[in-house]
C-alpha cells in the first residue's frame, strides 16, 4: 500500500492527467473544426465562398428548418435556404465539406448523417420525383465569421431532416440545436431494405415506457395521440409553454433510470467528445428533476413521439407521419442553443 504521501502525489498526478486529457479533447474539437472550415473555405471560388461566409452577428445565423430545401420559399416568403449546397461543389470540395461536418459530429452521428442524406434517394424513386425536389446532395454549408481556434464563429451544415449547429467563443465550444430525421424511418423495400438510421432512438424510448407500471405509464403519457411533429418544430428558442411534463425521474427505479440514461445517451454521443461532455454534464446537474413524456400508443409501427425534459435541455422524438414511418429527434438548449450561453458578452441587440 502506498504511504500517505505518496498516494497524494498520485492522486494529484492521476487529477493532472485528467485534466489534461479534458483540456486535449475540448482543444481537439475546436481545432479540427477550424482546421477542415479553412481548408474548406481555402478550396473555394470567390464566387462560392460568398454563398457560404456568413455575418456571425447576422440574423441568418439564428435561422434553422428540417424541412426539404425546395420548400423553404414556400414557408418562408421567397426567402432561400442559404449557404453552398454539395451539388455545385467540385468533388475535392464535396470531400473537404464532408470533413466539416464529420469534425462536428461522433462517428456515431457522422454514420447518422450520411445514411440520413442517402434516403433522399429512396424518396426520389418511391415519390417519382422528376424535378429534382429530391436530392442526397441538397445539404446547405455556412459559415458565420473568421474560422479560427480563438476567434467567435460558427457553421451550419443543413438540408432535408439535417440541422447541425455549432458555436466556438474564447476556445469554448457549443453544438446546439442538433436535429435529424428519416423518411423513411426504415427502408422496407428495394436493396436497401433494413436501413434504420434513427432505429435506436425509436427503440430504446420505447424500452423505457415499456418498463413503466401502469399507474407510471398513466402519468408518463401526455396525450393519447401522437403529435404531429416535435412541439419546439423549428422555433429559434425552445419552449415547452404549457405543457404536461410527465413522469418525474424520482419515480423511477433504478432499472428504468438506466434505460432512460441509455436513451439519452443516444443522443449525447452524436456529436464530439467537448459537445458530448457538456450533454452529460447537464444530464449531471440536471438529477432527479428531469421527466419522461410520452404521446400516442406504445406499439410498434403505431403514430408514437416522447421526450426528455430538464431545466436546460430538451431531448424531442416523433414518428406519426407516413403512417409512423417519419422520424424527427432532436436535442435542444433552452439557454444554449446557437451558443447563445457562451456569448452573453458579445451578442448584439438582434440575438437578445
Amino acid at each position: 500500500m502506498l504511504p500517505s504521501r505518496a498516494l497524494s502525489r498520485f492522486l494529484a498526478a492521476c487529477a493532472a492527467v485528467a485534466l489534461l486529457t479534458s483540456a486535449y479533447h475540448r482543444t481537439h474539437s475546436i481545432s479540427a473544426m477550424t482546421k477542415a472550415a479553412q481548408a474548406f473555405l481555402n478550396s473555394l471560388s470567390p464566387e462560392q465562398q460568398a454563398k457560404v461566409k456568413m455575418d456571425f452577428q447576422g440574423e441568418e445565423r439564428l435561422f434553422w428548418h428540417y424541412i426539404p430545401t425546395d420548400d423553404i420559399p414556400k414557408r418562408y416568403n421567397g426567402k432561400p435556404r442559404m449557404g453552398l449546397i454539395l451539388k455545385d461543389m467540385t468533388g475535392g470540395q464535396h470531400h473537404l465539406a464532408m470533413a466539416l461536418l464529420s469534425a462536428g459530429l461522433s462517428q456515431s452521428g457522422y454514420i447518422k448523417a450520411a445514411s440520413i442524406m442517402s434516403l433522399e434517394d429512396v424518396l426520389k424513386v418511391m415519390e417519382k420525383d422528376t424535378v429534382d425536389r429530391r436530392h442526397a446532395q441538397k445539404y446547405h454549408f455556412s459559415i458565420f465569421g473568421t474560422p479560427s481556434d480563438e476567434s467567435t464563429w460558427g457553421y451550419r451544415v443543413e438540408g432535408h431532416h439535417i440541422s447541425v449547429h455549432f458555436t466556438i467563443h474564447k476556445g469554448k465550444l457549443a453544438g446546439t440545436p442538433t436535429f435529424f430525421g428519416a423518411n423513411p424511418h426504415e427502408v422496407r423495400q428495394g436493396p436497401r431494405a433494413g436501413i434504420r438510421p434513427l432505429g435506436r432512438e425509436e427503440d430504446l424510448g420505447r424500452a423505457v415506457m415499456e418498463s413503466l407500471d401502469a399507474g407510471q405509464r398513466k402519468t408518463a403519457t401526455v396525450a393519447e395521440k401522437a403529435y404531429a411533429d416535435i412541439i419546439t418544430e423549428a422555433s429559434r428558442k425552445a419552449a415547452l409553454a404549457g405543457q404536461p411534463s410527465g413522469l418525474p425521474v424520482s419515480k423511477m427505479n433504478s432499472k428504468q433510470r438506466a434505460l432512460l440514461a441509455e436513451l439519452m445517451d443516444e443522443y449525447v454521443t452524436n456529436v464530439p467528445d467537448a459537445i458530448a461532455a457538456a450533454r452529460q454534464e447537464k444530464i449531471k446537474k440536471a438529477g432527479n428533476n428531469m421527466h419522461f413524456a410520452w404521446a400516442g400508443p406504445i406499439g410498434k409501427n403505431e403514430p408514437h413521439y416522447y421526450r426528455v425534459s430538464s431545466p436546460t435541455f430538451l431531448i424531442e422524438y416523433d414518428n406519426t407521419q407516413n403512417g409512423a414511418n417519419h422520424s424527427h429527434t432532436v436535442w435542444r438548449e433552452f439557454e444554449g442553443d446557437f451558443g447563445l450561453d457562451l456569448l452573453a458578452d458579445h451578442v448584439n441587440s438582434a440575438h437578445k
